[in-house]
């Protein structure tokens, strides 16, 4: 007869509550987060001085006098560099756990994480031919 610890381990109820168990909290900080983030909008709004004013569309660039307004366009090249950035960035968050559990996660899990590399190194080659690396 099986113990009782095994049938605990086993029974699939007690694993469904040790599940759900584990998100109360998260589910519990979302409405609160929400919550918390909206009477900061609202009380900000409600209680923070309005003055409208000809100097508040110019731009502020550490005491010195603006050059032009404020709206000015951002070239694309900025937004391709940023898209680069967060690419790698990424990239950084998913190999270094990967780096640390190098022994444990098997032969599988290599293959995967080269596939992943040569996918970025792709989009890395295509960026380089289409001149999106080079400062104009």
């Amino acid at each position: 007869m099986p113990s009782k610890a095994r049938w605990k381990a086993e029974n699939p109820v007690n694993e469904a509550n040790a599940l759900f168990s584990n998100y109360v909290s998260v589910l519990l900080a979302v409405p609160v987060g929400f919550i918390l983030v909206f009477t900061a909008l609202i009380a900000s709004r409600l209680l923070a001085p309005f003055s409208p004013g000809r100097d508040k569309g110019t731009t502020y660039e550490c005491g010195m006098l603006p050059l032009r307004r404020a709206s000015t366009n951002v070239g694309m090249r900025f937004y391709l560099y940023a898209i680069l950035f967060v690419i790698f960035d990424v990239e950084a968050v998913f190999i270094f756990p990967w780096a640390v559990s190098f022994l444990s996660v098997g032969v599988f899990a290599y293959w995967l994480m080269l596939l992943f590399i040569g996918i970025l190194a792709l989009g890395l080659g295509y960026a380089w031919k289409k001149g999106a690396l080079q400062w104009r």
